[in-house]
């Protein structure tokens, strides 16, 4: 008899901690957050989400005990820029890993296919892409932090107008990003005054586009060109115009804010102007809150990976600060998390000053960006502020 309640009584211990295990386990698993990440790390459009990736992994060290009391879990998917590898992607970590948010894509043409299905699921989705129709019209859950593609055609324009170039070639690649960019580019040019009289589209695996140079060089009315996209073409176009031994001046898009593609391009790079954020500028602004979070954004990421800031590594890194605030306002709820995403004032990322509302889920204005150009190899201001 005593035998039997001796293993009566280890049955019960051994129950009790099975239990207690259990239930502290579920309690950490509960309070484990999971964040989907889907950024082109490779392929053509690398040179946006290998950064990006990059700036989120030196982040998380620092996110390392968690927020809130919430530990995070960030998993990666890499897209290699494949609008349909994305779709699979965003199915996959909200069915499968159940995340709440997912940052990314890289792209607009990515981001484009897949904010239905975020919003369908009621899923954060914070895009690291600048089309305007990724928040426009809004939607609940979708947001983004580059800024508007809109903004960067009028910057553009502005300086044309400064600099008295009244009509203009427009070449685009066929990603999402070049349609988006030329649609702006074709509304907005008419309120500056501006007249198309080259309107081209190229593949974006083209790797010789000497013949469309040519094309459009033979026009005489062309006073300027504007290449608008994110692929390895932004170098290939500047070297096949001036190889022919031209000097019109070349504006590039804000898909331009990566010194690979100067490095790319070699001397043909040389004066080509472009807006982006003043993250490329940092050392050079004046000193401030703005300017010490760039630097430290800029020096840790530098010293960590030994290659310089872009703006595509700040975009996912905006992303993950601007969930990290939401959630210290509003704890751990996913419905919670999105409303507190749309109160966000005066948060400086690497893109500039973020203000969200409920009727702009990206927060930043036209002075989010500013007129750069190449110098001597390097990113320098267009014009002192």
């Amino acid at each position: 008899m005593k035998k039997t309640a001796h293993w009566g009584l280890r049955l019960l211990s051994q129950v009790l901690f099975l239990a207690l295990f259990f239930c502290t386990a579920t309690a950490a698993w509960a309070d484990q957050l999971k964040i989907g990440v889907i950024l082109a790390e490779t392929g053509p459009a690398s040179f946006l989400g290998g950064p990006a990736v990059r700036s989120l992994r030196m982040l998380e060290s620092e996110l390392a005990g968690g927020i809130s009391g919430n530990q995070l879990q960030l998993i990666y998917r890499d897209s290699g820029g494949s609008p349909e590898k994305a779709v699979s992607f965003a199915r996959q970590l909200i069915e499968e890993e159940k995340v709440f948010a997912i940052i990314g894509p890289s792209t607009s043409g990515e981001t484009l296919k897949i904010k239905k299905i975020c919003e369908d699921a009621g899923v954060i989705l914070i895009s690291c892409a600048s089309a305007e129709l990724i928040v426009k019209p809004v939607t609940p859950w979708v947001f983004k932090t580059a800024p508007s593609d809109s903004f960067a055609a009028r910057r553009i324009f502005m300086t044309m107008n400064e600099m008295s170039i009244a009509s203009i070639a427009v070449l685009t690649d066929n990603t999402g990003f070049g349609k988006a960019g030329k649609d702006q580019l074709l509304t907005i040019a008419p309120e500056y005054g501006i007249s198309i009289v080259e309107n081209e589209t190229y593949d974006k695996d083209a790797t010789d586009l000497t013949s469309l140079v040519a094309k459009i060089k033979a026009n005489p009315e062309v006073q300027a060109v504007v290449n608008w996209s994110v692929v390895p073409a932004q170098s290939i176009i500047a070297k096949n115009i001036r190889q022919t031994g031209w000097n019109v001046p070349i504006f590039q898009s804000h898909g331009f804010a990566n010194i690979k593609y100067v490095e790319a391009a070699g001397a043909a790079a040389e004066g080509i102007i472009f807006p982006a954020s003043r993250l490329m500028i940092a050392d050079l602004l004046p000193d401030g809150p703005q300017k010490n979070f760039l630097m430290k954004y800029k020096s840790g990421y530098e010293a960590k990976y030994s290659e310089s800031v872009s703006t595509f590594g700040g975009h996912a890194y905006d992303a993950m600060l601007i969930i990290k605030q939401a959630m210290e306002t509003a704890g751990a709820e996913p419905a919670k998390i999105r409303a507190a995403l749309e109160n966000i004032k005066g948060f400086y990322g690497t893109a500039g000053e973020f203000n969200l509302t409920p009727a702009d889920h990206c927060g930043l204005g036209i002075d989010a960006f500013t007129m750069l150009t190449v110098k001597n190899g390097r990113f320098a201001p267009l014009k002192k502020e």
